[in-house]
């Protein structure tokens, strides 16, 4: 396999969908993530792609556009990218966040939407990963990292660059665990004055905060700041002044998104089940700040992806339900909870559902996409759905590649109902499948825009193929009962759950048991490479940023809690999980021609974890390719590798089992 594929015909395509789908060097905006609408929801901001070369992470700009027009204009023109744009209470200003001054390193912005002007504020000692405005709009709370701090695995799990030092190239690195760059600390700037003082939170790691009043933040914290200790953090109200913190939550599992209604009558939070940092979708959870009361929510079945106060008295929420996505609506007063809007055919952009709510009566603007739709700004309106601007560059003579969506539901050996989704070719079955399986475990597969990080998928349903994406137990949107099956039980049932999902589609007449390939990224690659040493029928495997050995995992990898949690077992019980759930532990029972992918810089799964998988399948005669990109952290996201990276997974299948089958 040679380094340099850049004049094969398959790079070529692939550079070429990039192209269609960013368009580099048009000015054009290919998508937007982080909305946030105006109060009186005439507009709303948010950052857009504007694709200058197809070279690195793709930057983006703060947008506006008029919620009636249409009109959509770029505010912000960096350099390197402007993000988390979010409107002041009154409408009159606007923060974000900006690396134009060094790569990397975020700082708070405000701009004056009556004047087009915007400008810096002190910088803080770190970098900025959020932003949150006071209810009296007096206030900004910053959420700040050290330089030097790992981003979460969702984020690409790589260690930010620390500040350059004066030191001899000869000199050791020193790790001991718990270094001051590693902290992640609450900052708060005043508008008026600008001012900027730290939040004395006495020892104890802040991975998110919200306000709680004007004088109080509410914050998600763990007593150090490894990566790891986040999934035993706590829920705390800290006082901005003093330092001084209550503990107001200790969980049973992961939290995510605290909010307190305006007067701080109410705490809001998400408690659920989590594989990774900022990728919660759990149970909605109230406290009553005058008794510290804790109530569980009903809400229908949604797994919860979002929380935002519209009032003291009604609570917006996002996420989940089955193959549905859901923005509804819990009342305090009457202690009702109502779907606003439901759809399983659209979602939302972002790792889980997400939107920016106006007035209180649920309607809210969105980032909506689905398999073939682009993205695209649109506004939720008495339950109605309505798009306000597309940012549609090509992708609609792209998917015409996709025959037909199916959501697909089947039985697992033990009884259990398995849900997941299928994107058919054109031409009658069996077609040849490629299996993706997704990250997390707690993750899951909905209708996404394919052109993020997916443009492989396009490539093999060009070809003929047929790809079947399942959301195996331990999938979000069914309920914490089904995501807690997994723990303790990684690469079993989970496992089986995919396996029976090929069976159905093979009894079926839609897959051909001849031409079954194997994919997925973090969880997804752990999967890959377990399933193939399993189970024989698998023609091609790509694991993708895979944890293939459970003990090395837990001792090199950020995040050793995950792999103790998911096993509910020790390294050091012999014979145990760690070595029973291990794929190196079954590779001589692979026979699949497998392509390991990773990247150097992964702090997530490290590029051990491939490396030794693809040593032991080479050990044992078996067909194995280990790519590993130099500049990559937890998944394949720069630019020119991840043109290299579709193109090589698409030459794998096609290989390996190509569209018409060999006599």
């Amino acid at each position: 396999m040679q380094a340099d594929i850049r004049t094969t015909a398959l790079y070529k395509e692939a550079d070429a969908l990039y192209r269609t789908m960013r368009r580099p060097g048009t000015g054009q905006i290919s998508d937007a993530a982080e909305l946030s609408v105006s109060p009186d929801g005439e507009c709303a901001v948010f950052a857009g792609t504007i694709v200058d070369e197809l070279k690195g992470v793709l930057p983006t700009r703060i947008c506006s556009v008029n919620l009636s027009s249409g009109e959509t204009r770029v505010i912000t023109f960096g350099p390197n990218s402007d993000r988390q744009p979010k409107f002041s209470p009154d409408g009159r200003r606007i923060a974000f966040l900006s690396d134009r001054l060094r790569a990397g390193d975020f700082q708070l912005y405000l701009f004056e939407p009556s004047s087009g002007a915007a400008r810096p504020t002190p910088s803080v000692e770190g970098w900025v990963e959020y932003l949150h405005w006071s209810p009296d709009g007096r206030r900004i709370l910053l959420g700040v990292a050290g330089h030097g701090a790992d981003v979460s695995g969702g984020q690409g799990a790589v260690t930010s660059e620390r500040v350059a030092e004066e030191t001899q190239s000869w000199m050791p690195k020193i790790d001991i665990g718990d270094e001051s760059h590693r902290w992640r600390t609450v900052w708060i700037y005043e508008v008026e004055t600008d001012r900027l003082c730290r939040v004395d939170h006495k020892d104890k790691n802040a991975w998110e905060a919200a306000w709680y009043g004007n004088e109080a933040i509410v914050a998600v914290v763990s007593p150090g700041p490894a990566e790891s200790q986040w999934y035993h953090a706590q829920l705390h109200i800290i006082e901005i002044l003093t330092g001084n913190s209550r503990e107001v939550c200790k969980p049973n599992d992961q939290l995510g998104w605290p909010v307190s209604s305006p007067s701080g009558k109410h705490l809001a939070f998400v408690e659920g089940v989590a594989s990774d940092r900022w990728i919660v979708a759990g149970s909605l959870q109230l406290i009553e700040t005058s008794t510290w009361k804790r109530q569980r929510i009903d809400t229908r079945g949604i797994d919860v992806t979002q929380t935002e106060w519209r009032s003291d008295r009604r609570l917006l929420v996002a996420g989940h339900r089955g193959f549905e996505t859901v923005v509804a609506l819990y009342d305090l007063e009457s202690e009702s909870f109502t779907d606003i809007w439901v759809d399983w055919e659209i979602t939302t952009g972002g790792r889980y559902a997400t939107v920016s709510g106006f007035g209180d009566s649920g309607d809210c603007v969105l980032v909506g996409e689905s398999f073939i739709r682009s993205p695209e700004i649109a506004v939720i309106r008495n339950g109605v759905y309505q798009t306000i601007k597309s940012f549609e560059l090509g992708y609609t003579a792209e998917v015409t590649a996709i025959k037909a969506v199916e959501r697909l539901t089947w039985k697992a050996p033990d009884g259990l109902e398995i849900q997941g989704w299928l994107l058919r070719p054109d031409g009658k079955g069996p077609h040849p499948l490629v299996m993706n399986v997704h990250g997390g475990p707690v993750w899951h597969w909905r209708p996404v825009w394919l052109g993020r990080g997916n443009m492989s998928v396009l490539m093999l349903l060009k070809r003929g193929y047929a790809v079947f994406l399942p959301n195996p137990r331990g999938s979000s949107g069914r309920g914490q009962e089904f995501a807690r099956k997994v723990l303790g039980d990684l690469n079993g049932a989970d496992g089986e759950d995919c396996l029976f999902g090929l069976d159905y589609l093979v009894n079926r007449g839609i897959a051909d048991s001849a031409r079954i390939g194997v994919t997925g990224i973090s969880y997804g690659g752990n999967m890959t490479a377990w399933l193939i040493g399993q189970d024989q029928r698998f023609a091609a495997a790509v694991p993708v940023a895979p944890h293939t050995n459970h003990v090395t995992e837990h001792l090199i990898s950020n995040i050793p809690r995950f792999v103790s949690l998911f096993l509910d077992d020790h390294y050091t019980n012999p014979g145990g999980k760690y070595f029973q759930r291990s794929p190196i532990m079954h590779a001589s029972h692979v026979k699949t021609p497998t392509l390991s992918i990773c990247g150097a810089l992964d702090r997530c799964t490290p590029p051990e974890e491939a490396m030794q998988f693809h040593n032991a399948l080479l050990e044992n005669d078996v067909k194995s390719a280990l790519v590993t990109y130099p500049e990559e952290g937890h998944g394949i996201r720069g630019l020119p590798a991840a043109i290299d990276y579709t193109a090589r997974v698409v030459a794998w299948f096609q290989d390996h089992m190509p569209r018409s089958a060999q006599v």
